[in-house]
């Protein structure tokens, strides 16, 4: 019996990991950039080290390998933005401007993906910004900037997920996210060289930031995206998809446990998150309805499936 639901309870716990990363921000006493690039140099020597072990060193070629850079710096554009938006107000806040990624995604497929243009699905991403007017529109301030940070951080996830739902049909999926995340640790150590601070400092940090920064890199990077490819395999595209949007919830239910954060957010708040998850959820609903082809997923990640993300 425990071994028919096996797949089912990774599934959830892989979720769980990622809504766990939103309030990583809040327990890791780092700022964004640091971060990001503790999780994409720890992400990135796992996954090496994975596909070293499974002989599996190819990288992606010619254009697939210069659009794996651009998205490579998208990834860390997003990760960047994401933990600044939460830092700035709350995990809640950030994982719930993070869902409004399907809006973007509804008008990025037809440029990348050259799908059909969905009024329906348009439709529904206006519903999700009703959604962020019910919760924003009694901030002020910081947290104002928390939201516009956190939509940016949306828009250049749905640019990944879309642009690697392309890329995925081209190269090995654990060679593109290497190269991905090697893209974005070598540009923001750039960054930190222009800037004077690659130096030891960076590893400054107390052990309980070290370990946490351990799990989010290996446990809910690495691990995650590979467990979720064989997930995929055992269950299906569809039922990956429609778990996922449990993401946020899973968030907003650990940032009131364990930061509290119920006390800092208005009725407002959950009357537009209601709203956004209500959508989101029914808009993998109707894409599994409308695109068949999904539904039992065979072996490819949907735009929405290959990711190392949030």
């Amino acid at each position: 019996m425990l071994q028919q639901y096996r797949y089912h309870f990774l599934l959830h716990l892989i979720i769980f990991m990622w809504g766990f990363t939103g309030i990583l921000g809040k327990l890791i006493h780092l700022d964004a950039l640091l971060i990001v690039w503790h999780r994409l140099w720890i992400a990135a020597l796992a996954l090496g080290i994975y596909m070293l072990i499974k002989k599996r060193i190819t990288l992606p070629k010619g254009r697939t390998l210069m659009w794996s850079v651009v998205v490579g710096l998208v990834v860390a554009l997003h990760w960047i933005t994401f933990y600044t938006s939460i830092q700035l107000s709350t995990a809640s806040l950030g994982i719930l401007c993070l869902s409004t990624t399907t809006l973007h995604v509804t008008w990025l497929e037809p440029l990348i993906m050259r799908k059909r243009f969905s009024w329906i699905e348009f439709s529904m991403g206006l519903l999700v910004i009703g959604g962020i007017y019910f919760v924003a529109h009694d901030f002020k301030g910081e947290e104002q900037k928390a939201v516009l940070i956190g939509l940016v951080s949306a828009l250049c996830a749905g640019i990944f997920s879309v642009a690697n739902g392309k890329l995925a049909q081209q190269t090995d999926t654990a060679a593109l996210s290497f190269t991905e995340l090697s893209t974005g640790l070598i540009a923001l150590s750039v960054f930190f060289i222009f800037q004077g601070k690659m130096n030891l400092e960076l590893f400054e940090m107390t052990r309980s930031d070290f370990y946490w920064l351990l799990f989010l890199g290996i446990l809910c990077t690495s691990f995650a995206f590979l467990a979720t490819i064989e997930i995929v395999k055992r269950l299906g595209a569809f039922s990956v998809s429609l778990s996922i949007n449990l993401e946020p919830i899973y968030t907003i239910i650990l940032a009131i446990v364990l930061l509290q954060e119920h006390k800092l957010l208005q009725t407002s708040f959950y009357w537009g998150a209601a709203m956004i998850l209500s959508v989101v959820l029914a808009n993998g609903i109707w894409k599994h309805k409308h695109r068949q082809g999904h539904a039992h997923g065979t072996q490819k990640l949907d735009h929405g499936h290959h990711r190392i993300t949030p």
